[in-house]
């Protein structure tokens, strides 16, 4: 969408230049590091463009349609596109390394909504400069907000500025959850949604 934009506000369109075509989803495979709640809300949107879901993370989800990959190497290797979602920390940093990225390939897209730690990003800069990497669309940077400039140059990249949750109708909603827990607290119920 950035790219299309481009060409019409810059006249290319009416200038009669040349578009390169670009894929269809339907078809194509939906890989989702992190399966949890936003990990099968990514699958069940995936699902609806026609595409297939395969999933990693450690442990299986029972009661889960999707496929579970053996790891998270043998996940990058069957999709089409990766979606990012495990939870940020010392154990899943820079899990997105070279290595991964290279099995998704020249035509894979990595899609990162959950922390920038997960991805290596340094080495996404130079799969994505190398061509090695098809394409990226990232919501969450390793140094917020500092996007480094490699990674600004780049065509094959389409960067937001970590709003993945900037919606009023899910900032009303993540307003009513602290009231819910107040109110639960203080009424003496168990919270909707307590910290360990």
């Amino acid at each position: 969408l950035p790219a299309l934009d481009r060409y019409v506000r810059d006249g290319a369109w009416e200038a009669g230049q040349q578009l390169t075509p670009t894929r269809t989803l339907h078809g194509k495979v939906c890989g989702v590091f992190g399966f949890g709640r936003i990990g099968q809300a990514v699958a069940a949107r995936a699902e609806a463009f026609g595409m297939r879901t395969v999933y990693f993370q450690p442990r299986a989800i029972d009661g889960v349609a999707q496929e579970r990959s053996a790891s998270l190497l043998e996940l990058a290797r069957a999709s089409d596109y990766l979606v990012v979602c495990a939870p940020g920390g010392a154990a899943t940093r820079h899990v997105i390394d070279a290595e991964v990225l290279a099995a998704l390939g020249p035509d894979g897209t990595l899609v990162n909504v959950a922390r920038g730690s997960l991805v290596d990003q340094e080495a996404l800069i130079v799969a994505l400069r190398d061509k090695a990497l098809g394409m990226a669309a990232l919501d969450v940077f390793d140094d917020e907000p500092r996007v480094p400039a490699a990674l600004r140059e780049l065509e094959n990249v389409v960067l937001a500025p970590h709003v993945g949750s900037m919606t009023v109708e899910t900032r009303h909603a993540m307003g009513q959850l602290v009231v819910d827990n107040l109110v639960a607290h203080f009424a003496g119920r168990p919270l909707p949604t307590p910290v360990a």
